[in-house]
């Protein structure tokens, strides 16, 4: 990612210029540069994001920065008196005469420069020779028409307002709009190569810091510690809840949620996200396909500016029920050659999502084969599919007996013991659980204490919550595991190498399964690959599904069928069935899809 930084200062105001009728104009002025004083700026802030008009004795040129690319802004004062400088100047930051800018309430500012800085923050989409890329660009905007420095700070304030007010949708007043709900951060520190704290502390807090948006981040310490900590925890004090790690975080605080007797409204009022650091990374990528956002493997730049944009989408729901559990998935159902490759590949964790590759080979070159009974509901027109529609739930629980509405301040601290923290900016406390908290002051707080992380799967992992678990959620329309299925279903049985059932159209991030599927379109796509495929044929299949190249796919082996509903029972006991990449007990397993439930953070690039 790219950067690129451009200083303008105000030589005076402009409003007698026409406008594009199809924006609205909020403030403008004309800046120029000291080295350039033939050059000059007009800078409009609009409806649609900042324009800067530059013009020459005898050309114009301009550049439009939208307003879903700007994340934030923020008022500066110089640290050092600058050396010849003029009253508005419009320069490139360069060499050793970098101007340096503290906070305005900093003891190190120079009080002989009078100047209000506006440091505007954006990161333009642009198309580079092979793909999408952003460039980080900063805006700053030097305003010194008056004597004084709070005369020019009011002006500085008054465009940050403006730009604040724009960003979250308010209407337009001198009073900065303020969402005081910070988000919740969830991090697991060992999904896939273990690097989520360096990546989040490097390429997400820096880009919350400039947006003003602030968080609780919570490191996972045991096995269902986030699926715990939001079961039990009022969530509704945040503003969103961002699994970081790999799918199977998100998985964690996906069933968490419908554990909660409230599933319904916490679903309708706090959004889910994900920040991809693990080693498949299927959903994150996903959403980036759907919104046009470029994704590149450790570059969480567009989602990172999802979560402070707060612009959300719906997205479809599974529910799956074994013989002695009810889940809720987001991604994918497995059984066979691509389950085996996701689980026994886990030793190579370390590696990244090259791992899966490996294990790829390994297992087509000793192919499996499963015997057991697939049964599904087939879509068999889908492109007359109703447009989803939101609907009122019965309720679905996971063991009888009475539903025990719980008290209303039953929410549980996860924590057995927890340390305070004196904030030294307002003297609050705060409590910590082995966490980072992001304050206004744009610090960052780290444990005090020793922690002993833990995998997500380390063994002798216990839950630590005396409330019992219980999951809700959407009632099933289907028949009981071990009852009859409708006539209408199809059915096949014999031996098969995998059947994969996926709802998103990535289950990896180079994995394109399902290139027709959409977040909320109510289908599953269900690949069926039968015992008799040679080697060959399975690797020809593997290289063309990773490419979204399924057009001619279906053949006497393998085939691709949208799917509302699906029941695998298994013969045997050996084998591996994943759901969202997390093993689940092998037997039968049914799943059935629920649309409009489930809000996430989305990229606003439509």
């Amino acid at each position: 990612m790219a950067d690129s930084e451009l200083r303008l200062d105000v030589l005076h105001a402009m409003g007698d210029e026409k406008a594009d009728p199809k924006e609205q104009v909020y403030l403008e002025e004309t800046f120029y540069i000291l080295s350039k004083k033939k050059s000059v700026f007009r800078v409009r802030l609009t409806s649609q994001g900042l324009s800067l008009i530059k013009e020459t004795d005898d050309s114009s040129k301009e550049q439009a920065i939208l307003l879903r690319d700007i994340i934030g802004s923020k008022c500066m004062r110089s640290k050092r008196r600058r050396i010849g400088g003029g009253s508005c100047v419009c320069t490139s930051l360069v060499g050793n005469q970098q101007l340096k800018v503290v906070d305005e309430n900093s003891g190190d500012l120079d009080e002989n420069d009078i100047s209000a800085y506006l440091y505007i923050y954006a990161y333009v989409l642009k198309q580079s020779r092979r793909s999408l890329k952003r460039e980080r660009t900063t805006i700053t905007l030097r305003f010194r028409s008056y004597d004084k420095y709070e005369d020019n700070n009011k002006e500085a304030q008054k465009w940050r307002n403006t730009i604040k007010c724009l960003l979250m949708n308010e209407p337009i007043t001198n009073i900065p709009p303020n969402n005081e709900k910070k988000l919740l951060v969830l991090l697991n520190p060992k999904s896939g190569p273990g690097k989520a704290r360096e990546l989040f502390q490097t390429k997400v807090a820096p880009i919350l810091q400039e947006a003003d948006v602030s968080y609780d981040l919570h490191v996972t310490k045991y096995a269902n510690y986030a699926k715990e900590f939001v079961r039990t925890r009022n969530v509704y004090n945040w503003r969103g809840i961002v699994a970081v790690g790999g799918d199977g975080v998100l998985f964690e605080v996906l069933n968490g949620m419908f554990q909660r007797l409230d599933w319904q409204q916490v679903f309708a009022e706090v959004p889910l996200a994900v920040l991809p650091c693990g080693s498949g990374n299927g959903l994150a990528r996903t959403i980036c396909h759907h919104f046009n956002e470029p994704f590149i493997h450790q570059n969480m730049t567009g989602l990172s500016l999802a979560l402070a944009r707060g612009k959300s989408s719906q997205i479809d729901v599974v529910r799956v029920e074994t013989k002695t559990d009810i889940m809720f998935s987001l991604l994918s159902v497995g059984w066979g050659l691509m389950s085996d490759i996701d689980i026994e590949s886990e030793r190579l964790r370390s590696i990244g999502g090259q791992r899966f590759t490996l294990w790829a080979l390994a297992r087509t070159v000793a192919l499996r084969k499963y015997k057991g009974v697939l049964s599904y509901a087939l879509i068999k027109d889908i492109g007359n599919l109703p447009k989803p529609k939101a609907a009122i739930f019965g309720r679905s629980i996971s063991q009888d007996g009475a539903l025990d509405s719980p008290e209303t301040e039953a929410f549980l601290d996860c924590d057995e013991q927890t340390e305070t923290f004196m904030s030294t900016e307002n003297g609050k406390k705060h409590q910590r659980v082995d966490s980072w908290y992001s304050v206004h002051s744009r610090k960052t707080f780290y444990s005090a204490r020793g922690s002993d992380y833990h995998s997500m799967t380390s063994a002798g992992s216990e839950l630590r919550s005396p409330v019992q678990e219980r999951m809700y959620g959407p009632a099933s329309h289907l028949p009981s595991l071990m009852s009859e299925l409708p006539t209408h279903w199809v059915q096949e049985d014999g031996e098969f190498v995998m059947v994969h059932v996926s709802y998103q159209s990535h289950i990896g991030e180079d994995f394109l399964f399902a290139p027709h599927s959409q977040l909320a379109d109510g289908v599953m796509w269900m690949l069926i690959i039968k015992a008799g495929i040679t080697r060959s044929q399975i690797f020809s299949f593997l290289l063309k599904v990773s490419q979204g190249n399924i057009a001619d796919i279906n053949n006497e082996y393998i085939k691709m069928v949208p799917v509302s509903a699906f029941r695998i029972v298994p013969e045997g006991q050996t084998g591996y069935i994943t759901v969202d990449g997390e093993l689940v007990d092998y037997g039968p397993i049914q799943a059935e899809i629920f649309p409009n439930i489930v809000n996430v953070l989305v990229p606003d690039t439509k």
